[in-house]
């Protein structure tokens, strides 16, 4: 099997349930803490192998490409102050090894439109597919374990956790059978299911790896409302053709297109970060009393 050396990161999306915010910035340069949403999903892409990241943007985007740019003058103006720890910060945003590749999606038509930009980019290779949204806090890289899962088994791996049965509406569903510890043979997928019509509630979230049959399916997939096509769809007619499994991966994750999910994100990981543990957990102490 091929390695996973290519990340595909879908940042198109208008962001609105954080309007004003986004009105001229992507949700995904939001910061948690000291670093940007799509930060975080570059650095786990990068610590699984990907040494290309493929971003499929839209308007309103560009922000994202400077981020993972060279800052000349800033650069510059740091060397020329002393400020070397800053400087290596700036230099940490995108090691020498890794280049990055923007794809501009015409119109939104949905994840799995997003997704099928990507193919000419990609190609016949395997590939991940991260959603800056969902931000994972593991040990080691989400997309590294699931990485090791598909060097494993072959076959496309998405990454699933146990959702309120309540809330099933919001995720793609997958009915699955378990054959071995945190992975499961996925025997069916439906998007958005009312609870009564649920198979599971175990949801599917923003982690996949891939095979490059998923082009050949998304491309086959009829859009349906507004034109979309859904990556639930694909995956669906992907498990015609192969294995698919789904992956209860190591870790915590937020769910940072919401309002709560970004704030506790926030919260969780101010109170790991060496700079600020301390006197942010004092802080909110305090605050509590």
């Amino acid at each position: 099997m091929k390695p996973i050396t290519k990340a595909v990161f879908p940042v198109a999306g208008f962001g609105t349930r954080f309007l004003p915010a986004t009105k001229a910035s992507p949700k995904e340069m939001l910061p948690i803490v000291d670093k940007p949403l799509i930060q975080y999903a570059a650095e786990e892409a990068i610590a699984a192998g990907a040494t290309e990241l493929i971003f499929i943007t839209g308007k309103n985007k560009r922000s994202i490409e400077d981020h993972f740019d060279v800052a000349s003058e800033l650069e510059a103006q740091l060397e020329a102050n002393g400020k070397q720890k800053l400087l290596n910060i700036l230099h940490d945003i995108l090691p020498a090894h890794v280049s990055c590749i923007f794809i501009r999606q015409p119109k939104a038509l949905g994840l799995g439109h997003a997704v099928l930009c990507a193919k000419p980019v990609v190609g016949n290779a395997p590939f991940c597919v991260i959603l800056a949204d969902d931000l994972i806090d593991a040990d080691v890289s989400v997309t590294k374990q699931m990485v090791d899962v598909y060097a494993a088994r072959g076959g496309s791996v998405l990454g699933v956790e146990d959702v309120d049965p309540s809330a099933t509406a919001s995720y793609g569903i997958v009915d699955a059978e378990s054959i071995a510890t945190g992975l499961l043979k996925v025997n069916s997928i439906v998007e958005k299911p009312q609870p009564k019509d649920a198979p599971s509630n175990l949801g599917v979230v923003g982690r996949y790896i891939f095979t490059p049959q998923i082009f050949d399916c998304l491309e086959k997939v009829k859009p349906g409302k507004g034109g979309e096509i859904q990556l639930t769809d694909g995956i669906a007619d992907l498990m015609k053709l192969e294995a698919v499994y789904a992956y209860r991966f190591a870790g915590k994750r937020f769910d940072c297109g919401s309002k709560l999910g970004f704030m506790q994100a926030n919260v969780e990981l101010a109170l790991k970060h060496p700079e600020l543990k301390a006197d942010f957990a004092q802080y909110l102490k305090n605050l509590s009393l």
